[in-house]
């Protein structure tokens, strides 16, 4: 039993970080997000829903700079202020803006919003129990190792989720009549939005699958759905 302590409050600690997290992402964007209520995005939200059978599609205005979308844990989906700005000023379409929504709506639908914070929690705690085990054995490397291995686990989870998010975003945008230009075009703009974004890209865009890789993907779906002639 004590040999196994390390690995228990590893795991204990894992299910507090996770529930701590849930709580303070939630309170967060309760105070600082609106519902978004633009006409020419409505019409595009409403043509998903249909295409979803849902009466309602939220979507909220997360009031910081950066340009992002966000899949809450709750299900929540978010654009920040900064994103809006650009599609105000004519630098982002109403489409390219409803392939983000599409693509966290995927995110959510697919239960990656969710899984990403048990996953945080989780990889909390694989790296404090490898660096209890692995310093025993390899002092001073040891937490360096488990700390490599837990974010390689990390990062490709994170392409995997991408990937599955994009096809997601993909065929409702297709079904909705908007097609899969605006996810690609979206796409051909990120070193625009990264330069006016500080320099940093924006988080759907970190740790993810090589950006010309995702408009591969696409292009091929894109192929594959095409009407035969």
């Amino acid at each position: 039993m004590i040999k196994l302590m390390p690995i228990l409050l590893a795991i204990l600690y894992g299910v507090v970080i996770y529930r701590f997290s849930a709580w303070r992402t939630a309170k967060q964007l309760d105070a600082q997000s609106t519902e978004l209520a633009d006409p020419m995005l409505r019409v595009l939200m409403d043509r998903m829903a249909a295409a979803l059978d849902l009466p309602r599609l939220r979507v909220h205005i997360y009031e910081i700079d950066p340009v992002n979308g966000l899949a809450a844990p709750d299900g929540r989906i978010f654009i920040t202020r900064g994103f809006y700005n650009k599609f105000r000023a004519g630098e982002v379409t109403g489409d390219e803006l409803a392939s983000v929504i599409a693509h966290e709506m995927g995110h959510v639908a697919l239960g990656h919003s969710r899984r990403r914070m048990i996953d945080f929690s989780g990889q909390n705690a694989l790296r404090t129990a490898l660096a209890m085990v692995l310093g025993r054995f390899i002092p001073g490397v040891g937490p360096w190792i488990a700390g490599l291995l837990t974010s390689l686990l990390a990062a490709r989870l994170s392409r995997s989720d991408e990937y599955e998010a994009d096809a997601y975003a993909a065929a409702l945008l297709t079904k909705a009549g908007i097609g899969v230009a605006p996810q690609i075009s979206l796409f051909q703009k990120l070193d625009a939005l990264t330069q006016s974004n500080g320099g940093t890209a924006p988080a759907w865009l970190l740790s993810h699958p090589k950006t010309e890789e995702r408009i591969a993907a696409l292009r091929a779906l894109e192929t594959k759905w095409a009407p035969a002639q």
